[in-house]
């Protein structure tokens, strides 16, 4: 049983966002409690990556609340970093530092925003690099390693900063498909020591083996919120049945 006093990690409430007049996100109320592996599914332009992206505030919303650890994440300033820094991403993209090697890629967000001692930033770094398998890369620039290692490195470099949650926006779609499961694993490590993480994806695999819970988005709305079981057995929706045969179907 999950204990209703306990403040969640990731709280939503009422969230509304527009671009011009085309409305993203419609009521979000979502309530992530600390640890839980959260898959948000659904057809392109369902809202999945705004939602993702409003968490640390890389969107900003319209109205409604987003709280992390029961904190109000505000609008901007020095408590948005700081709340930020709490919350790591991952993009499609990898957003490396070209110009840095993947040992500086690594420590320079702890260095700078947790002021870290450099040689306790490098120490860290090393064993996260080791964590992801790319520690032979370390002194390597981001244009010499695979895409599977890069996003491997972008994972480490989140994890570096010590998150409290960890966002992963289509971590693999970027990826050729031989690189995929190399990010996936360690994906679904971090998600068995307990991370807590959204991750928006299209791998249905590892939205079956690694999530607690799956959210389905259709239309900027929250449409099924289930375990994965329920979902990919017996999804309550027409949108989710009809999502499912075109995914599965293939």
């Amino acid at each position: 049983m999950t204990d209703t006093n306990v403040t969640p990690m990731i709280s939503m409430t009422n969230v509304q966002k527009h671009y011009g007049d085309l409305h993203v996100l419609k009521d979000i109320d979502l309530q992530i409690p600390r640890g839980q592996v959260v898959v948000v599914l659904g057809p392109s332009g369902s809202g999945k990556s705004t939602l993702c992206r409003t968490i640390n505030r890389l969107e900003p919303i319209d109205s409604g609340e987003i709280r992390i650890e029961g904190e109000l994440l505000p609008a901007e300033g020095r408590d948005l970093a700081r709340l930020r820094s709490d919350v790591g991403m991952v993009f499609q993209s990898f957003n490396l530092f070209a110009h840095k090697t993947i040992l500086q890629n690594v420590t320079i967000g702890p260095i700078k925003v947790r002021k870290a001692k450099p040689a306790d930033a490098e120490r860290r770094a090393l064993e996260l690099l080791e964590r992801v398998g790319v520690t032979t890369q370390k002194d390597k620039y981001p244009a010499q390693l695979s895409g599977g290692q890069q996003q491997r490195v972008a994972i480490a470099r989140s994890l570096a900063m010590g998150p409290k949650v960890l966002l992963f926006d289509e971590p693999t779609s970027a990826l050729d498909p031989e690189m995929v499961s190399e990010v996936l694993d360690v994906m679904v490590s971090l998600a068995r020591e307990g991370m807590t993480m959204v991750v928006v994806t299209h791998e249905m695999g590892f939205a079956r083996k690694a999530a607690d819970r799956i959210i389905f988005m259709a239309d900027g709305a929250i449409v099924e919120d289930t375990d994965p079981e329920s979902f990919f057995t017996a999804p309550k929706s027409d949108r989710a049945r009809d999502f499912l045969s075109k995914i599965l179907g293939h």
